[in-house]
């Protein structure tokens, strides 16, 4: 069950967000509960983050009298909720592209000056994480990875990560994912225990997934992804590279 986080200022408009959300969930059987309602962000942060479930939270921006506003309460849950999905609901347009500053990779945002509108926004939103989470239920449930780099909680399907690289600079590690390539503070031997066998250390400097080798070549020792990257491997891994692929 996905629990549903709602942080508005207006106390009327509070108690109308939650009884429309509540009248979704009976009427359509979704699979989801209101855990907190509140107009202080404290509350669905103490709430929030003592939790491990992946929820969805209705956000005000502009909370009055609070000692953080909706873009402060985002980034304080996406510390421990990466894939939650955050819905803000405000009546100032021009703040949307403030959720890209903040690296919030919020999923919608609705304007509230028009009642009617907003709880159609609301209607939208729900059916939309519904079929998400069908559509993940449905195949093989993805895994992520999931890391800080610099300031920004980034989540990458495993299965899009080529290979990790050491950097030239000290406990720096460069993920290359299918289309992308970041930088965080890490060690090769705690990822190595992490990821399991699906990725294996085919020299001192690479950690590369199995399931995205393409070709080996002997006489060069490079492994060529599937992506088209190349990296290096030692003569030690050699006899285990054979075995695995």
């Amino acid at each position: 069950m996905l629990p549903v986080y709602i942080c508005e200022d207006d106390y009327e408009i509070l108690c109308i967000q939650k009884e429309y959300i509540e009248k979704q969930i009976l009427i359509n059987g979704y699979d989801m509960k209101i855990v907190v309602c509140s107009r202080h962000p404290e509350e669905i942060i103490e709430t929030a983050t003592s939790s491990t479930q992946r929820g969805i939270y209705f956000l005000d921006i502009e909370l009055k009298d609070e000692p953080m506003d909706g873009f402060g309460l985002g980034s304080k849950i996406r510390e421990t909720d990466p894939r939650g999905f955050i819905i803000y609901i405000t009546a100032f347009g021009e703040l949307a592209f403030e959720t890209f500053r903040y690296h919030l990779e919020a999923m919608d945002y609705i304007i509230k000056d028009d009642m009617e509108k907003m709880l159609d926004g609301i209607k939208q939103a729900l059916e939309t994480i519904t079929k998400r989470m069908c559509m993940e239920k449905g195949g093989e449930q993805k895994k992520f990875f999931t890391f800080k780099a610099m300031d920004v909680i980034k989540h990458i399907p495993i299965d899009e990560i080529m290979f990790f690289e050491t950097s030239g600079r000290t406990h720096r590690i460069e993920l290359h994912a299918l289309n992308d390539r970041l930088d965080f503070i890490g060690s090769m031997q705690e990822l190595e225990e992490q990821l399991g066998e699906q990725f294996i250390r085919v020299h001192r400097g690479y950690l590369v997934n199995l399931c995205h080798i393409g070709e080996l070549d002997l006489k060069h020792k490079e492994i060529h992804m599937s992506n088209g990257e190349k990296c290096f491997f030692s003569r030690n891994a050699k006899k285990l590279l054979l075995s695995k692929i």
